[in-house]
């Protein structure tokens, strides 16, 4: 598997996060997406590529219970001392290959991390991972390189995704609630076409 931890890492050390190119500081797209999902103290969300991201800045803000994931425990490391104490938990692990844990999850929020995986054996590991964690009623967002997006991020290749194939994955069980396309500026001024997808589970 090309995004193994090392790579991960050295990027997560080598570089400010102001040059990494999914790097945001306003995360109102993905807040908007889930506008309608209620997100408050009772509310179990797993961030399945946490990283440095400032998402979850507005999460905490949320006071829900958050699950943040990242094959990179640079990363980690770096948002446990941006976050310091509160209501989460953090969690190494590679999302290609089964969650050792059972979690019982309301939101799962993914932006950027399911693109990475190019096998059908590391993707259909992840849905498993989803469809074993999200609980009845709760959400799943998916927001990735759209099918006109780049062929590559991070110097690796990326499987691109369309709404047909995000349903195909997560299986009869998920009714989407809504999708668009979104174009991300990242911080070198170049275009991203995204695809963002929220559905539910029956």
């Amino acid at each position: 598997m090309a995004n193994t931890q090392t790579h991960w890492n050295q990027i997560f050390d080598q570089k400010p996060e102001q040059e990494l190119g999914w790097y945001e500081t306003d995360v109102s797209q993905t807040m908007a997406c889930l506008t309608p999902v209620e997100i408050n103290q009772y509310t179990t969300v797993f961030v399945p590529g946490a990283g440095t991201s400032h998402l979850v800045d507005e999460l905490v803000r949320r006071g829900c219970h958050l699950i943040l994931n990242d094959i990179s425990d640079s990363a980690l490391a770096k948002l446990n001392s941006r976050l310091g104490h509160g209501n989460h938990e953090f969690l190494h692990h590679d999302m290609a290959t089964p969650l050792k844990t059972s979690y019982d999850v309301d939101v799962w929020i993914d932006r950027a991390v399911l693109h990475f995986l190019l096998t059908n054996a590391e993707i259909e590991t992840y849905f498993d991972n989803v469809r074993r964690s999200v609980v009845s009623g709760g959400y799943v967002l998916l927001a990735e390189f759209s099918t006109t997006g780049a062929e590559k991020c991070a110097s690796l290749p990326v499987h691109r995704y369309s709404i047909e194939d995000m349903q195909s994955r997560l299986g009869n069980g998920f009714t989407l609630i809504h999708s668009e396309d979104y174009i991300f500026i990242n911080p070198f001024g170049q275009q991203r076409p995204y695809l963002y997808a929220l559905f539910q589970r029956d």
